[in-house]
């Protein structure tokens, strides 16, 4: 099996990653074949998968837009993927391009690339870390000197938190990032849920658990809210992707009463 230039050295190409099978759902082309193929086998168990991501992709730039207009000049996004067009430092810098980006991931492709995409910005960067070790995690970015923990953070946490499940304390994760930012600073989270399709989120669930070997966590709607505790929501609150200030037609892309996913954006008083 060929290794693309793109890929570091010692990435698993025979283990599928989440990140990557995210990335080709939205037709990205940093994924590889076991990627792919787990990626239309979510696809022949629930055809409109690919839309999931789309409608995910469009809360993601919404939201950023929101917590920029509100003076956010700090995004620290964890769990952010391979970026692809239209990401945070994107939608941000347009608006000021003063605003600092900080991403982090588990995986080394999707930190590699972000690296490369990045090159010549010296108001974003990527670094790699492991979400289900907080302490550790926030030490990494502390030693990028580029989050100003003194300052209003913006706290990134799009479709991550279904990847950690009930043993990794996703809540405990969240209230450690919570601690560490100042008042004034935001969350924004999507997550993936049982609550509107609980056949099609099982279904997809054990596909995952058994043929990629990945778990993914389905959650319920007031499991989903309750990560927003010690958080003041925003209108509308946690509800589903397409239906949080969607701006166009565009942001759309699911049927209301039929999102997989749920989002919400809180600030810290």
């Amino acid at each position: 099996m060929d290794r693309p230039a793109w890929a570091p050295e010692g990435v698993d190409m025979t283990q599928a990653s989440p990140a990557r099978m995210y990335d080709a759902l939205l037709g990205g082309s940093h994924n590889f074949e076991i990627d792919r193929r787990a990626a239309e086998m979510g696809k022949s168990l629930v055809p409109d998968l690919p839309r999931v991501a789309l409608s995910n992709r469009a809360f993601l730039r919404r939201a950023v837009r929101f917590l920029a207009d509100a003076g956010v000049r700090q995004f620290l996004d964890v769990g952010s993927g391979i970026p692809t067009a239209g990401n945070v430092h994107e939608v941000a810098q347009e608006i000021d391009p003063s605003i600092r980006v900080l991403y982090v991931d588990i995986d080394p492709v999707a930190v590699a690339h972000a690296r490369a995409i990045l090159a010549g910005n010296d108001r974003a960067t990527a670094v790699e870390a492991d979400l289900r070790k907080p302490a550790d995690l926030l030490e990494r970015v502390r030693e990028t000197g580029l989050i100003d923990f003194e300052q209003p953070v913006g706290v990134l946490m799009f479709a991550v938190l279904h990847l950690l499940g009930d043993e990794d304390r996703p809540g405990e994760v969240v209230s450690a990032l919570h601690a560490a930012v100042p008042s004034g600073s935001w969350l924004a989270l999507s997550h993936l849920t049982s609550s509107t399709r609980p056949e099609d989120a099982a279904k997809l669930g054990a596909n995952a658990a058994n043929e990629s070997k990945i778990g993914i966590h389905f959650r319920a709607q007031d499991a989903i809210t309750a990560f927003f505790d010690g958080w003041d929501l925003v209108e509308p609150g946690v509800v589903e992707l397409p239906s949080w200030r969607p701006e166009t037609g565009d942001d759309t892309y699911e049927t209301q009463g039929r999102s997989l996913g749920l989002a919400g954006v809180a600030r810290k008083g």
